[in-house]
């Protein structure tokens, strides 16, 4: 099994991205599709997705068509310039949003550890102290404009208990050799 977390050695534009986040509308944002993982609001909006699913944030593990740039993504060039940084595949990308005060229960993620084929990587891009994040019973930190893989195999939570939003880029990616180096 591959390292629980990893902080890839990148950092991205947080005013830029932060902007990105500020051109969406409150009514752009769409809850969280497991509704028994969390307290509060868990929403987000999906930049690229299955094809002729533009507002899911499910990433169909089970999807024949390929994951393809919503709508929403011509609304955020910040995000387009870290996925033009990655030389990788990516397949579902999106803002996640854990709302002042919510928490996200202690779960698993299958099949998103290097040895799996398939990483997700966390971008935090409004974040602060209070919030507590649990990977393996482990707190990380993460900060804002940092790059993270996070063996979400493994079980998991996140605690707001500040009186802001959280706000994260979530980028499911393909392994290739490229990604694999950073783990050598």
């Amino acid at each position: 099994m591959s390292e629980p977390t990893l902080r890839l050695p990148m950092r991205f534009d947080v005013a830029a991205l932060q902007a990105d986040v500020a051109a969406f509308e409150s009514a752009d944002w769409i809850a969280h599709f497991n509704q028994h993982y969390y307290e509060g609001d868990w929403s987000g909006i999906a930049l690229r997705a299955v094809a002729g699913a533009a507002v899911a944030l499910y990433p169909d593990p089970d999807a024949t068509t390929s994951f393809v740039a919503t709508p929403a993504m011509a609304r955020a060039p910040a995000v387009q310039s870290v996925l033009s940084a990655l030389a990788c595949e990516t397949t579902s990308v999106r803002f996640l949003k854990l709302g002042a005060g919510a928490t996200i229960r202690r779960h698993r993620d299958y099949d998103l550890g290097l040895e799996d084929g398939e990483i997700r990587l966390h971008l935090p891009i409004h974040t602060n102290p209070n919030v507590e994040f649990l990977l393996d019973d482990q707190r990380v930190e993460l900060r804002e404009g940092e790059l993270w893989y996070l063996n979400f195999n493994l079980h998991h939570s996140v605690h707001n208990r500040s009186d802001a939003d959280r706000i994260h880029l979530v980028i499911d990616c393909v392994v290739n050799p490229w990604l694999q180096a950073f783990f050598a």
